[in-house]
C-alpha cells in the first residue's frame, strides 16, 4: 500500500460566542483564520455582502506531500497552550476539530497515525475530521 499523496491540516474552534481575539489570547498564537459571528464579509468573485454565521478561528499547517498528519499536528500544537485546562474549558464552549483535507493518487493509498497524535488531540478535546479525496477528483 502506497502512502497518501498529500495532506492539509488545521485546526479549527467555531461558536456562536466566539471571540477570535480572545483565543487567539488564551492560546498564545494568532489565528490564521478569524472572525466573529455577525462579521460582514464581501465576496471577491460576485461583490456581494453577506454575514458570518458563527465565530471561527483557525490555525493552517503547511500542507504536505506525502501526507504527515502526524507532523502536522504537532506543527499546529506546539504554537500553542499545553495547558489542558484551557482546552477543557474551550472543548466546553465551542466546536474544535482538527480538519484534514487528505488527497489521494491511486485507489489504494494508507496512512497511519501515531498514538501519541491521537492522545495529544483527545487530551485537548480535539474532534480529527477527514475529508478524503481519490485520484479522480
Amino acid at each position: 500500500m502506497a502512502q497518501v499523496s498529500r495532506s492539509k491540516a488545521s485546526l479549527r474552534l467555531i461558536g456562536d460566542s466566539l471571540n477570535p481575539k480572545e483565543i487567539s489570547d488564551v492560546l498564545g498564537c494568532e489565528g490564521t483564520t478569524m472572525y466573529s459571528k455577525d462579521d460582514v464579509r464581501i465576496n471577491k468573485r460576485t461583490g456581494s455582502h453577506y454575514e458570518r454565521k458563527s465565530g471561527h478561528w483557525s490555525l493552517v499547517a503547511a500542507e504536505c506531500e506525502p501526507e504527515d498528519i502526524d507532523g502536522q499536528v504537532s506543527e499546529i500544537l506546539s504554537q500553542l497552550s499545553s495547558d489542558l485546562t484551557i482546552w477543557n474549558e474551550l472543548s466546553s464552549k465551542y466546536s474544535i476539530d482538527l480538519f484534514c483535507g487528505i488527497f489521494m493518487e491511486k485507489s489504494n493509498e494508507g496512512m497511519d497515525i501515531s498514538p501519541k497524535t491521537l492522545v495529544e488531540l483527545g487530551n485537548r478535546g480535539i474532534m480529527l475530521a477527514l475529508d478524503i479525496y481519490d485520484g479522480s477528483e
